[in-house]
């Protein structure tokens, strides 16, 4: 059976185990690893008035991809940038938060090797995002 242009193979997310959490942040961002993390966690911080740290889930994308979730069930993002203020899932909010540190990141490092590959986690993860049930509220937070 042959696929046609438009159609698009969908993007399966897979909770890393145990065992591999310790491999993941330096298999994907090697040398700055740390950078990727504390600034996920500030951004995070600044984007949900509750949070006060916690357990984060580390996923791996059957493109290439990776991204990073709270374990909690539900928080309320507030980015006053473009005026939104919506309660979602942790899944949906680890999303938008990674997607934020990949883009800043990715500026921070573009003379650095690894930018451009921090700007590809960026783009696999938002093709991601564009099927995931709470699409709609991650574009509205990215926007």
């Amino acid at each position: 059976m042959q696929t046609s242009h438009n159609e698009q193979q969908s993007i399966v997310a897979t909770l890393v185990p145990g065992e591999g959490r310790l491999k993941f942040l330096p298999r994907h961002f090697g040398t700055h690893m740390l950078t990727v993390e504390n600034s996920l966690y500030a951004q995070f911080a600044k984007l949900c008035p509750t949070y006060t740290g916690g357990y984060w889930h580390f996923y791996e994308l059957s493109n290439g991809g990776c991204y990073l979730a709270p374990s909690r069930e539900q928080y309320r993002l507030v980015h006053g940038g473009n005026f939104f203020d919506a309660t979602m899932s942790g899944d949906a909010a680890g999303i938008i938060v990674s997607l934020f540190t990949f883009s800043h990141v990715s500026f921070m490092l573009e003379d650095d090797p690894l930018g451009p590959r921090i700007a590809d986690y960026f783009h696999l993860l938002r093709d991601y995002a564009a099927n995931h049930s709470d699409a709609g509220l991650i574009y509205r937070a990215i926007d």
